[in-house]
């Protein structure tokens, strides 16, 4: 199964779209993400999304109702730590700050954070896969980055958005999509 994730996007919609684009493209089955989207005007690029959307909050939302309600329709977003099962048994913990997923179940597969801005791959002790995407935004490090796992061999690989592409204005898609 593959997986995208990201992770503080920091209301950029435009790598917002990418990371949307990216993950269309690759046919991912699902999208984990691990906080600090922002704002409810950052919701309607990830109705794109072709697959389900599950995330948790970060730190830096604030409107936390609208965000559960825009996201409904794609997905659901949660209090950190999150627990998901994926539709292949995979099971994940979602945190935004890295001390939200310290203390992990037995029974978790992947542990996913965000927060510091910096992709990581590792693997602990146990042999749990851990994962921070870095940034979608690219604001803090200047190179926005997304993660893909792939569940059936519990590998992940840091991919950077393409940001040398101007995208087309936000509306201009939208109209587009209306006809």
């Amino acid at each position: 199964m593959l997986v995208g994730i990201f992770s503080d996007t920091h209301d950029h919609l435009d790598n917002i779209r990418r990371a949307v684009a990216l993950f269309n493209a690759r046919e991912c089955q699902c999208v984990l993400f691990a906080g600090d989207l922002v704002s409810t005007f950052a919701v309607p690029p990830l109705r794109d999304l072709k697959c389900p959307f599950y995330g948790c909050f970060g730190d830096n939302e604030g409107n936390k109702t609208g965000l559960i309600g825009g996201l409904k329709i794609i997905g659901e977003i949660r209090e950190p730590p999150a627990q998901y099962t994926l539709a292949d048994g995979t099971r994940v913990m979602l945190g935004h700050m890295p001390q939200q997923v310290k203390a992990v179940p037995d029974d978790i597969d992947i542990i996913i954070h965000g927060h510091t801005h910096r992709p990581l791959i590792k693997i602990d002790a146990q042999g749990r896969l851990w994962i921070n995407p870095g940034e979608t935004s690219g604001w803090t490090y200047g190179q926005p980055t997304v993660a893909l796992l792939d569940t059936a061999t519990c590998t992940a690989e840091i991919i950077s958005l393409d940001t040398t592409t101007a995208l087309p204005p936000w509306n201009e898609q939208r109209r587009e999509k209306k006809h």
